[in-house]
């Protein structure tokens, strides 16, 4: 069972809720579906976003779980932070339309830019996870990993070399990155790539335009 609304964090256009109504409608057991919007990454300097459909109850205690106009929204705990007083608007641009979030808030330098001076004995077990198992293995395919920024429970994780613009970047993250790490130590549950995806020779992501 989901947790009861707490505070509303987010706002939404008459627009867009009613485009999510509608394609919520579509699925199976629609009342039980919640709108989730997850930060997944960084791209030219803002955060990226995942927005989709899930169940409502696996929100956890801490998750913001607000209801607007009969939409159930939910941001995990972790990324609250990072898209308060944003809105979720609806774009027609034809290379780019869809759901769209208008967010004020920006990465800090810390996470943006170079990796900074890394303290901490969490920091120091991510790193020791990304240069004993995952570098070796990636270095195959000419690609390597750096930690950037270690911030509450995420690890923020910039790829390089051949993993720049590669479209299987997500997969190598996904699969391989982030459960190493996540297995290894416990107090990280999730990985951010803040890798600039668009700057490499093959790129598979475009920041979007503003």
């Amino acid at each position: 069972m989901a947790p009861p609304p707490s505070e509303a964090p987010l706002a939404i256009t008459d627009r867009a809720l009613a485009k999510v109504l509608e394609f919520r409608a579509g699925v199976p057991e629609p009342e039980t579906q919640a709108m989730w919007i997850e930060v997944t990454g960084i791209a030219g300097g803002e955060w990226t976003y995942n927005m989709s459909l899930k169940p409502a109850e696996l929100a956890r205690p801490g998750d913001a779980v607000q209801q607007t106009g009969g939409l159930t929204i939910v941001v995990p705990a972790a990324d609250l932070a990072r898209v308060r007083d944003a809105t979720i608007d609806w774009s027609d641009d034809l290379m780019q339309g869809g759901l769209v979030l208008l967010n004020p808030n920006t990465p800090s330098p810390e996470i943006g830019g170079p990796a900074a001076e890394l303290s901490g004995e969490v920091a120091e077990r991510v790193v020791q996870v990304i240069e004993q198992q995952i570098n070796p293995a990636i270095a195959a395919h000419g690609g390597q990993a750096e930690l950037v920024a270690v911030e509450d429970n995420a690890a923020y994780v910039r790829l390089g070399g051949g993993c720049v613009g590669c479209g299987m970047a997500t997969v190598t993250l996904s699969q391989g990155i982030e459960v190493a790490i996540t297995d290894a130590i416990p107090e990280i549950t999730r990985v951010v790539d803040v890798t600039d995806h668009a700057s490499g020779e093959n790129p598979y992501y475009e920041p979007a335009k503003k």
